[in-house]
């Protein structure tokens, strides 16, 4: 049954298609606005929530390839209602852990969606892009101050686009950047201009977020991208073109940032947020200092503290997800936690280098992860939409993979009774 077929009857082709058609429509309008949470319900969980409940209500399905996702996500999020019951007043802490499951049940979602479909693929990845695009370039006005008000798009000097936190803006823009690099590198070079302009302006909104986070997780990923393409791609001449294309890629943003360094307010920002270590990671009860001590805490905490407890007990909250998942999850959410990742790298890495329709965006979404993993050392991301979007992504690929090793087999012919048995 498709995903968003009806259950309580037949449906007849025409019906069916434009349900199809209708749903995917809605989807990319969901990932669009993912793009845009300057308040808290952002249009996002309020699309999402609904679309989300009327599919399942017309038949959504939970295959045996992503039940996995679903079982461990669920669990991940149990813990976290476990740790309620370690708090002297609850507060906002039930709010939390209800964001938490519906993100959750988001990744799920987009997994089952694009099991469904491979071609939700470039929809997904398309609206990704029109909408860093545009909340990069409110970004960038607003750090300019274009125009009145656009101040709005900022925090503390730093651009943050249509999101409250410059640390979540920036890397935002990174996987649909990925996308764009990749086509440039693969597509048609006449739309290679157009590519190039929309990856330059998520380049400098990267920039100007001032997110060290970001700053690396674009440069690895981007990296890692290059290197994973030049893995698969066996041809002299089409690396021969992936190198060039890469050079003149950097070169072009490097020369962007040369540039936009000209501008005092922009070096003075940059010369003080590229320091490695700030003085709040390695001071007294410091980023690194609250990380040592907070682990040794939750050591003799196997409930966890409960969700946002840690920030009232130390100056910040605590900017790792490890420890965010063990104070905030649990024992039981961490270890749900880690192995859901664990789980999504390996079903990336085995399928990586297949040649599907599916095996570029597979890619963007399996080197996105790696790279959110990475930044967790050092921010939370346990409740950032585009990561749960990139969970799903890759069980949606890995699960499109298992339907079509599947049929694969179910479609060879069966020996003949007659056949001689080979010889052994």
């Amino acid at each position: 049954m498709s995903a968003i077929e009806p259950t309580y009857a037949r449906v007849a082709d025409p019906q069916r298609a434009t349900l199809r058609l209708i749903g995917s429509a809605a989807v990319t309008v969901g990932v669009f606005l993912s793009g845009f949470v300057i308040s808290e319900p952002a249009p996002y969980e309020l699309w999402m929530a609904g679309l989300v409940g009327l599919w399942f209500i017309l038949g959504l399905r939970i295959s045996r390839y992503t039940f996995p996702l679903l079982a461990l996500l669920i669990t991940f999020n149990v813990g976290g209602m476990l740790s309620l019951t370690q708090m002297k007043d609850i507060a906002d802490g039930p709010m939390y852990i209800a964001v938490s499951t519906f993100l959750a049940l988001t990744a799920v979602f987009y997994a089952a969606i694009i099991e469904d479909s491979h071609r939700r693929l470039q929809l997904i990845f398309n609206a990704w892009a029109f909408a860093a695009v545009i909340t990069s370039t409110l970004g960038i006005l607003g750090y300019f101050q274009v125009f009145p008000g656009s101040e709005v798009f900022t925090l503390y000097d730093r651009a943050k686009g249509a999101f409250q936190d410059p640390n979540v803006f920036g890397p935002f823009l990174v996987p649909p950047s990925l996308y764009l690099v990749h086509g440039i590198l693969t597509g048609n070079l006449r739309a290679a201009p157009l590519k190039a302009a929309a990856l330059l302006i998520l380049a400098l909104g990267v920039f100007l977020s001032f997110s060290r986070a970001a700053w690396g997780l674009f440069l690895l990923t981007i990296l890692l991208l290059i290197f994973v393409m030049l893995l698969k791609e066996r041809t002299g001449a089409f690396r021969l073109r992936i190198l060039v294309l890469s050079l003149a890629a950097i070169l072009m943003m490097v020369a962007s940032l040369v540039i936009a360094l000209q501008f005092p307010k922009v070096s003075e920002l940059f010369s003080m947020r590229a320091q490695l270590v700030q003085q709040y990671d390695g001071e007294y009860l410091g980023r690194f200092a609250r990380h040592r001590i907070g682990l040794t805490m939750m050591m003799e905490r196997p409930l966890g503290i409960g969700p946002m407890v840690f920030g009232t007990i130390f100056p910040e909250d605590e900017h790792n997800i490890w420890l965010k998942s063990l104070t905030t999850y649990g024992w039981l959410g961490f270890i749900s936690y880690v192995v859901m990742l664990c789980w999504t790298l390996y079903l990336g890495f085995k399928n990586l280098l297949k040649d599907r329709p599916w095996q570029p965006y597979l890619m963007i979404g399996w080197i996105g992860v790696i790279g959110h993993v990475a930044i967790g050392n050092v921010i939370d991301i346990d409740h950032w939409r585009h990561v749960y979007l990139l969970f799903g992504i890759v069980w949606g690929c890995a699960a499109l993979e298992a339907r079509h090793q599947r049929d694969a087999i179910r479609s060879r012919p069966s020996p003949s009774p007659c056949e001689p048995a080979p010889a052994r």
